[in-house]
């Protein structure tokens, strides 16, 4: 079974060359990898892979820039195996990834999804522990020895409460990602929304806790820098509330209620007050302020 590894690229070129350069260490070798370059202004990257002579290894440049969402669908849209992998192009796969993947898929061949164990690294790579991963992964995921399979109002409510995936590691059903869209409205929580939408339909996921995988955090990245100015918060707030929706629909009284609350998205904007406090900005204080007591639009998206 070939895993199908798709690289969205827009970034800096030395993280690039070291998420490409993980790839082609994997131990397990029956890997296919497509790259698409949405139209990043140094044309770099095509001549450098052709240096790799790597057959596995497929270039496509976007005519024009088509924004992290649109993105995705071209990526999907060069997919052709059964397990399908949206990989960051700034992070990391050790050389156990698709031995891990594949020995997951092997142990649950009906999962929708694979969360398989990741660290943090910073911009220089070395590991780092932040508050955020520390919630995530010792307080807010489930408790698995080897693997655990997810799923119905249990994994949504988990999912809802805190949302403890790493987006660039997990591994995907194609035909489940085929009938389950990307939406639109949540670039910057499409990992949740589109997870979210996939267990409402009776997927499943797998968690297994071999390390196998580097999420680079730093502070250029899109998330982090629509956190002060309140962005990130505004697109929680309006997705929280189409999933209490969502929930509701279901009778998953418990999933909605997580959702309603959404505890540890406000607890997060507690958490960056400081920042705000020292940047002596006003307007960014007012936002996180409304959004850690539960105030501010929440109109649900269509």
């Amino acid at each position: 079974m070939t895993i199908d590894i798709l690289m969205p690229y827009w970034g800096d070129p030395d993280h690039m060359r070291a998420a490409v350069g993980s790839v082609i260490a994997q131990t397990d070798r029956d890997w296919r990898m497509t790259v698409v370059d949405d139209c990043y202004p140094d044309p770099w990257l095509e001549p450098w892979l052709d240096s790799l002579a790597d057959g596995r290894i497929v270039f496509h440049r976007n005519e024009t820039n088509r924004g992290i969402t649109e993105n995705y669908r071209v990526c999907l849209s060069h997919a052709t195996e059964d397990v399908v992998v949206f990989m960051g192009c700034d992070d990391v796969m050790l050389p156990n990834y698709v031995d891990t993947i594949r020995a997951a898929h092997a142990a649950f061949p009906h999962a929708d999804v694979i969360q398989p164990g990741v660290r943090v690294i910073d911009e220089a790579g070395e590991l780092r522990t932040t508050l955020a991963d520390t919630v995530k992964q010792r307080l807010t995921m489930p408790r698995a020895r080897g693997r655990r399979l997810l799923a119905g109002e249990e994994l949504a409510a988990s999912l809802l409460r805190a949302d403890w995936m790493y987006w660039p590691s997990l591994a995907f059903a194609r035909e489940r990602l085929l009938r389950t869209p990307f939406r639109d409205d949540f670039p910057l929580i499409q990992d949740l929304a589109l997870v979210v939408d996939i267990v409402r339909d009776g997927g499943s996921l797998v968690l297994d806790t071999t390390d196998s995988f580097r999420y680079r955090r730093h502070s250029a990245s899109a998330s982090s820098a629509t956190l002060i100015d309140g962005r990130r918060f505004a697109g929680e707030r309006r997705y929280f509330a189409l999933a209490a929706a969502q929930m509701r629909a279901l009778g998953w009284r418990r999933a909605e209620r997580a959702a309603r609350l959404h505890l540890t998205s406000r607890l997060h904007a507690v958490a960056l007050a400081p920042r705000a406090l020292a940047l002596r900005d006003g307007a960014a204080l007012r936002g996180l302020a409304a959004h850690a007591l539960g105030r501010g639009d929440a109109r649900a998206a269509a």
